[in-house]
């Protein structure tokens, strides 16, 4: 079996300093990484002292996760405070939750800019730092990617447009990220963690399940990001994870469901109706392409 340490590896957290964010970092310095914090100004303080306190290293880049100049200040850090850069967590995001119909233009812009050009603009300069690693040595880098998705995407919650659009464009991100740069030695996964934090607040509610550790703490999703983040997951890369309370789900690729071929050159309006239309015709209208079954998990 492959090593689960991270010792003597840099890890960045972005959104670290509360709930999830913090959890994956603590673990991270936990497993033996030395960890660079992102978050808004001072609120990324305790979780440095937390994370001081086991004796492990830790500074922070403040800043917002959306701006190009906070990801080169991330960057920037991680390799002059500690010299390199080998896990990247994804983690930091907002939620401004609205029915499509009242959405205002902000609310949809800045859930898309904090989540998908956060994922992107980080990502982006730490595959550019990693490309010319492998070309100044001539050896893969050995680095991972651990993006935050969200099972939004694929039940396409009726209240949050702006934000299962965002993790949608997420998960392809972390596919293309994964193809892209397994070539120079970076994997990339996903993980949609179902996680108890002031954002969900909502959402989950309070924990009434008199369980000894709540099934929506964080601490359930912090050591799948921990080991994502470690040799011993070489071999895992493009995939998106369901996890909460004690499980880790794996998720399929969508699979074709029926295909339409035309009996002429090309398509009519009636035979449409008649191949399309007719295949609908007697078939659940509640049947779409939303994953609602993993909800069950």
């Amino acid at each position: 079996m492959s090593s689960t340490s991270l010792d003597g590896r840099v890890a960045v957290v972005t959104g670290a300093g509360a709930g999830l964010g913090r959890a994956e970092a603590v673990a991270l310095a936990k497993a033996g990484a030395r960890v660079v914090l992102n978050d808004l100004p001072g609120a990324a303080d305790e979780a440095a002292d937390e994370i001081k306190a086991l004796g492990a290293e830790a500074v922070i880049a403040a800043g917002d996760v959306g701006e190009r100049s906070t990801a080169d200040l991330i960057v920037q850090t991680a390799l002059e405070s500690f010299g390199s850069l080998d896990v990247v967590v994804n983690n930091a995001g907002i939620t401004r939750d609205r029915m499509l119909f009242n959405m205002s233009d902000e609310e949809f812009d800045l859930v898309l800019r904090i989540h998908l050009r956060g994922h992107f603009l980080l990502s982006r300069n730490a595959a550019s730092h990693w490309r010319q690693v492998a070309k100044d040595t001539g050896a893969p880098v050995d680095a991972s990617v651990i993006n935050t998705a969200s099972e939004a995407f694929l039940t396409g919650s009726p209240g949050q447009a702006n934000y299962a659009a965002a993790k949608g464009g997420i998960a392809a991100l972390t596919l293309s990220t994964a193809r892209g740069l397994s070539r120079i030695g970076v994997r990339a996964n996903a993980i949609c963690p179902r996680a108890r934090t002031a954002m969900t607040a909502e959402v989950f509610g309070e924990d009434t399940s008199g369980q000894a550790v709540d099934p929506y703490s964080p601490d359930h999703v912090a050591p799948l990001v921990a080991y994502l983040a470690s040799p011993a997951s070489a071999r895992i890369s493009g995939q998106v994870f369901v996890v909460y309370g004690g499980m880790v789900a794996l998720l399929a690729a969508p699979s074709v469901d029926q295909r339409f071929d035309t009996e002429s050159d090309l398509w009519s309006a009636d035979e449409l109706d008649r191949t399309l239309g007719g295949f609908f015709a007697d078939r659940d209208p509640e049947l779409s392409f939303a994953a609602d079954s993993i909800l069950t998990l």
